[in-house]
């Protein structure tokens, strides 16, 4: 089936390979038009094919509600459109010969336990997801092209709530995912040729990294980087599998409803109508955990020193080497393959230590808790490396120094309740506590904001000029889909961070300043007179109360927000 919005100057597909059952149920996108019309291409058992065409025109109308008015066309972007890429393949058909001999190499097991598996079960993501629709129809569309793609592909994310999605779509970011994926910026000494053709074919063409604007090899071959695989189906050698740029396909978040004009400000594009530029450098900003690389110390030939995060290798320079670090063994129980020492961990580890805890109750049928509570012991081991605590006492002053020793800021990835603060206490000679700072009653999950609190965390929000608009009030907000501004931004940049540059992809401080080059932060405490020690820990919270309370008081569309409240609970 294919639908024509300009009165059959052109068509796109819509359903493919349907069975003859003389009736099809088909969700219009957010499209409107009066011009539309539907094709019909049908398939005998000879082969033999015939079409048919809608006889006149007929209109298709945006839906009721939404506080702005976007429509489909707002957030649709470059790189493999559906159809256009093929059908990705369930990770248990990979699973037959990449797991179940070496739990602890081997790709199946570890991605098991990844948030990546996950992408496409996490209660937070389906929650905000609606709450997102809410507030700007059919925006939910950006959130299904990486949570979950395989739907995506196929032409499954409308609704975009993601109610048309099969269970087999629920794999989350795959392994056919991130092994099919080309370089969208062809060069011909590195990328192999048949990327040239792929990326000629594309309708929308991508340009750039970021936002799930993936380009998806339509052929089933998979990509890797290595060039003695033996493999039992088809392989491309591919350079791209080394670089962050993979990585940054959706690891570079943006709103394509708003671009930066002249004055470095965001205002919304026409509605109706997709973004007129997709760079990370025009759209606004939601998440810029690769462009903080980029523009780092980590993006140089010699990287930085890191062992704790790069298992075989000392210095690390990528995103894969330390959240794929190297390790020694096979990557898969074909044959007889080589036995690396560079074979990437494919545990692709963040900072998640709540949330995988509760999945295998929610899904025990499609989860591993085995290979989830690995995953929760190498995220914790992960935030205990991201950062270095030190104090020491100046006077009646206590100096706290973070520094931040990752690759991106600290902390990184989505905005909203992602906060990182410094809990300071202070004892008498009987040690007893007479002074806190930073305190939290996880009873309450209620965070103390004393004089003296560092938090760090960006607040986005919504800024005088759109709050018109809308309707809505001015200031910091959590509805990530209508913030236009940064309100405050005091995460801890990375080594070889710059304002400049920083500024130019709108990841610069706001409301705090760190100077070129710094990737540490000094917070003084005063020392009260009876104090004989202190105590400082430094605490990372994936989700914070008002956060969770925010997704279930502002949900009126079903019970995932409910859902995820009660988890908190």
């Amino acid at each position: 089936l294919y639908v024509s919005l300009d009165n059959g100057a052109t068509y796109k597909l819509i359903a493919l390979g349907l069975s003859n059952t003389g009736s099809h149920t088909w969700f219009p996108a957010n499209r409107p038009t009066t011009e539309a019309k539907i094709r019909v291409v049908a398939t005998d058992n000879a082969f033999n094919t015939n079409q048919d065409n809608s006889n006149t025109v007929f209109t298709i109308q945006s839906p009721v509600g939404g506080v702005a008015p976007t429509t489909l066309r707002d957030f649709d972007q470059p790189g493999s459109q559906p159809f256009e890429a093929g059908i990705l393949n369930p990770p248990s058909a990979c699973a037959v010969c990449h797991g179940n001999y070496d739990p602890n190499v081997e790709p199946y097991n570890n991605w098991r336990g990844s948030m990546m598996a996950q992408a496409s079960l996490d209660p937070l993501f389906k929650a905000n997801m609606a709450i997102a629709n809410q507030d700007a129809p059919d925006s939910g569309d950006l959130c299904l092209r990486c949570h979950l793609p395989r739907g995506w592909l196929q032409g499954r994310s409308v609704p975009t709530d993601g109610s048309q999605m099969l269970s087999t779509d629920r794999s989350g970011a795959s392994c056919d995912l991130c092994h099919r994926l080309v370089d969208p910026i062809f060069d011909p000494t590195e990328n192999p040729a048949v990327d040239e053709d792929i990326l000629a074919a594309l309708s929308f063409p991508a340009t750039d990294f970021g936002n799930g604007m993936a380009t998806i090899d339509p052929t089933g071959a998979r990509r890797g980087p290595f060039i003695n695989a033996n493999t039992g189906h088809p392989i491309l050698v591919s350079p791209f599998h080394r670089e962050a740029g993979l990585c940054g396909t959706c690891h570079d978040v943006s709103n394509p409803a708003f671009e930066k004009d002249g004055n470095g400000n965001y205002m919304p594009n026409a509605f109706n109508a997709p973004a007129t530029d997709f760079s990370p450098h025009t759209l606004l900003p939601v998440e810029r955990t690769y462009s903080e690389w980029f523009y780092s110390q980590y993006n140089t030939p010699e990287g930085v020193y890191a062992p704790q995060f790069g298992g075989n290798l000392a210095f690390v320079a990528t995103c894969q080497d330390c959240h794929m670090r190297d390790v020694t063994g096979q990557g898969c129980n074909f044959g007889t393959p080589p036995v690396r020492n560079d074979l990437p961990l494919h545990d692709m580890t963040g900072g998640s230590t709540w949330l995988p805890g509760l999945l295998s109750t929610l899904y025990p049928a499609e989860v591993s808790e085995t290979a989830l509570q690995a995953g929760i012991t190498r995220a914790r081991y992960m935030l205990q490396n991201a950062a270095v605590l030190a104090i020491v006492q100046e006077g009646s002053s206590l100096k706290v120094t973070v520094t931040n020793n990752s690759g991106h800021k600290l902390p990184t990835g989505y905005p909203e309740g992602r906060r990182i603060w410094i809990n300071v206490k202070f004892y008498d000679d009987s040690n007893s506590l007479i002074s806190e700072s930073g305190a939290y009653d996880p009873n309450t999950g209620i965070l103390s904001h004393d004089s003296q609190v560092k938090i760090y965390n960006v607040e986005p929000g919504i800024d005088p000029n759109l709050a018109s608009i809308l309707g809505l009030p001015s200031g910091p907000s959590l509805h990530f889909v209508l913030n236009n501004k940064v309100y405050k931004d005091n995460r801890i940049p990375p080594r070889g961070f710059t304002n400049t540059e920083y500024q130019d992809f709108g990841g610069a401080p706001v409301d705090y300043s760190y100077a070129n080059g710094q990737y540490w932060d000094d917070t003084y405490y005063s020392i009260p007179l009876a104090a004989a020690s202190t105590e400082v820990i430094l605490y990372y919270q994936s989700t914070s109360k008002e956060f969770v309370e925010f997704l279930h008081d502002k949900n009126v569309t079903n019970n995932d927000g409910n859902d995820v409240y009660d988890l908190w609970n």
